[in-house]
């Protein structure tokens, strides 16, 4: 893990020290965003589903895409 010190700086501080801090949660966000992205796109899925399966028992026409 990266630690907020430096010998070669004069303050001792990292200069990188504030761009890692903001950077490390990145990933585990992004894959929570994923995760629930790719839900909210199965219940689409599922929907879609739905109304083809109700415009089928009707025998009405829809575009295949």
């Amino acid at each position: 893990m990266m630690e907020d010190y430096c010998a070669f700086s004069q303050d001792h501080k990292c200069p990188k020290w504030e761009d890692y801090m903001l950077t490390r949660h990145e990933p585990e966000e992004a894959d929570r965003l994923c995760h629930g992205n790719w839900i909210a796109i199965q219940r689409l899925y599922e929907y879609i589903d739905e109304l083809r399966s109700i415009l089928q028992k009707n025998n009405i026409d829809y575009p295949n895409i």
